[in-house]
């Protein structure tokens, strides 16, 4: 009988917060939703961009069994572009996951039967979507001297020359940049707004209110203490994750500069959302379940572990918005390209935008609910 008691005490509690009986409901099948979308099958609406220096009949061909692949699966989405250049610094600055080079005299090298080459210019930091294209183009030149397909596949002579315009980047080291970005929401959930819900729950926060310190100053005071701890855990994960997969940092001080102000200015963006977010907690139970929650809905739809364009198409909606999409692909461009403020310039405005606002939005709402 005093089990019971103690069982009917816990079933009491539970069912008086209906909150945490639906979330126990709906976050599963939430889950299931946004991770059986991040990880489709087939990758669609890969970008390549395509140089034709040629012109020819067979030049034209090689562009009309890519459009195929564009109209019909959708694996592709080509972009016409007449100089090599720019074609190539759009890959360079992962706009683009490859450039396909046509070269002069393509058709006359066929016609002449003198060894006919392309160049496919992969961003290999993205090994997915470099792989998958790499298929993708062999699979169409297949077919570059059939008009339809055959029984039996006859491999055309056409050679395609890849070339990976970055240092070979193993799977393990790719997810690297996700390591570390999960690294700072974990920080974000271990700091911050969670060590004022922890006082609100032992009362050390009434305290607070007969110290001269002011609400702005408890904002901020935890937010830069947080941003330190976050940024701390985040490089000895970069660390640790360099001597697992033997990586190293490429480009120089100015690349190293930039890693380090985004993952700051990452850090404080997040911080400042939880504050929003869990501004009105007083449980630490209740941070463990938004932070779950949030995991999963900002990391996996992040690029971190599969290709963004392959998303459907509200969830590629969601990823225009979810910061952590713009953190990874700075720090992969960092990491792996040694990039410079023009390839991650797009990233740095939207978090600084983010930033600057969940910080605003924060302030406001801790001084009216705390």
């Amino acid at each position: 009988m005093r089990a019971f008691a103690v069982m009917e005490r816990d079933l009491r509690r539970f069912t008086r917060n209906p909150i945490l009986m639906l979330a126990s409901v709906l976050l599963p099948m939430i889950y299931l939703v946004i991770i059986g979308n991040s990880f489709q099958g087939q990758l669609k609406n890969l970008p390549i961009v395509v140089v034709d220096q040629d012109n020819g009949p067979y030049s034209r061909r090689v562009i009309e069994l890519l459009q195929a692949m564009q109209e019909g699966p959708r694996m592709i989405k080509i972009v016409r572009l007449n100089d090599q250049k720019e074609a190539l610094d759009l890959v360079k600055n992962g706009f683009c996951k490859a450039a396909l080079i046509i070269p002069p005299d393509f058709s006359e090298d066929i016609v002449k039967d003198t060894n006919p080459e392309i160049g496919l210019f992969l961003d290999n930091t993205d090994v997915i979507s470099s792989n998958g294209l790499s298929n993708i183009v062999s699979q169409s030149i297949l077919f570059l001297k059939s008009e339809y397909l055959p029984i039996r596949q006859s491999p055309s002579k056409v050679q395609i020359r890849f070339v990976e315009l970055f240092k070979k980047i193993d799977y393990d080291a790719s997810l690297v940049p996700g390591a570390i970005v999960m690294a700072i929401f974990m920080g974000t959930m271990i700091t911050g707004a969670f060590n004022l819900v922890m006082d609100k729950f032992l009362g050390i926060h009434e305290s607070y209110l007969s110290t001269p310190l002011t609400k702005r100053d408890i904002v901020i005071g935890t937010i830069v203490s947080g941003v330190f701890i976050t940024t701390l855990m985040s490089f000895i994960v970069l660390i640790g994750s360099m001597l697992l997969t033997g990586i190293r940092l490429e480009g120089g001080f100015v690349s190293f500069a930039l890693l380090v102000f985004t993952i700051i200015l990452s850090a404080l963006g997040l911080l400042s959302m939880m504050f929003i977010i869990m501004g009105r907690a007083n449980h630490p139970r209740v941070v463990g379940l938004i932070g779950g929650f949030l995991n999963v809905i900002f990391f996996f739809p992040s690029g971190a572990v599969y290709p963004i364009e392959s998303f459907p198409g509200w969830l590629k909606a969601f990823a225009k918005v979810n910061p952590e999409v713009y953190a990874v692909h700075a720090i992969k461009a960092l990491i792996f390209k040694g990039a410079d403020i023009v390839a991650i310039k797009n990233d740095l405005i939207f978090l600084c935008l983010f930033t600057v606002i969940m910080l605003v939005i924060a302030t406001w709402t801790f001084k009216r609910t705390f």
